[in-house]
């Protein structure tokens, strides 16, 4: 592996953020167009723009590298390397004008173990590998605990209202606006702060209404933000020590669970029933145990 092939990755991931992020804040105090909306999620249609923004950006630079979206799927996805993005992470807090949301990009190879023989490399040299690390990835015609089947090896995450952009890339520091960023050495639970999410399934709902309920008493504070991504971010750069979530989907997590353990922490997660779901417990490394059984 060569490492100006993941410096020229993260490169147009960041571009490709920051478009999109410069769309959201360009957009944020505009009427929304509403595509669909359930009781406890919405999608708009600036949801699509910014994610075919995204792909045109990545496409230019790797035109056979397949692009995993919220909003849909571009290219052969089982392919040995493709992009997880989230155009939006936070959408509903968007939608209300809450100025708490930001967007997700990973790149993700195939482990060695999953290597697909004789796939050429979405560039014109030597194809990229990545380190073996099971965290999320997914191939949409297979079952959804193949995610294991792809390393994450490229994270970008972009907080437009606070201009805000993570970086990392696998083996390397995290950094935060070019500084590199550490998390919490908060070991104590009763001085933690926890995030926690709810998705936006009844079922989740009510596995993780409990968990706020045993934790509200036994933690400094609880934080209920709207982001998965930037939860993510925070907890790597030491401002909240832990984040709790069962129900997440692959695009929230890719990217910040990169980010989280090249930042020192701990990115706990194992796959649910349903598609590209999962639990986690992404924390500082010091909490995973006294947290574990409340995920």
């Amino acid at each position: 592996m060569k490492s100006t092939e993941f410096r020229h990755a993260l490169d147009i991931a960041v571009s490709a953020a920051q478009s999109a992020g410069n769309l959201m804040r360009a957009n944020f105090r505009s009427p929304k167009k509403i595509n669909s909306s359930t009781q406890h999620d919405i999608k708009l249609e600036l949801d699509v723009r910014c994610q075919k923004l995204i792909e045109k950006t990545l496409r230019s630079a790797y035109p056979r590298m397949a692009i995993l979206g919220e909003e849909g799927v571009l290219g052969d996805t089982p392919a040995e390397h493709r992009w997880v993005v989230d155009p939006i992470d936070g959408t509903v807090n968007f939608t209300y004008g809450i100025p708490h949301c930001c967007v997700s990009i990973a790149l993700q190879v195939q482990s060695s173990k999953f290597k697909v023989q004789g796939r050429k490399a979405p560039w014109g040299h030597a194809p990229l590998r990545g380190s073996k690390f099971n965290v999320s990835g997914s191939r949409s015609k297979v079952s959804a605990h193949s995610d294991a089947a792809y390393d994450t090896v490229v994270g970008v995450v972009y907080d437009p209202f606070c201009d805000e952009l993570w970086t990392a890339v696998r083996g390397r520091p995290a950094y935060l606006n070019g500084k590199t960023i550490c998390v919490s050495q908060r070991s104590r639970l009763d001085e933690a702060i926890v995030s926690i999410g709810f998705a936006k399934y009844r079922t989740t709902m009510n596995r993780m209404l409990p968990v706020l309920n045993r934790l509200v008493g036994r933690v400094r504070k609880i934080r209920i933000m709207g982001a998965a991504a930037l939860a993510m971010t925070y907890v790597a750069s030491g401002r909240m020590d832990a984040y709790i979530e069962a129900g997440i989907r692959l695009w929230d997590i890719a990217a910040g669970g990169l980010i989280l353990e090249c930042a020192g922490g701990d990115f706990w997660h194992e796959p649910m029933p349903g598609q590209h779901k999962f639990r986690i417990m992404a924390n500082n490394g010091l909490l995973r145990n006294k947290l574990r059984s409340f995920i």
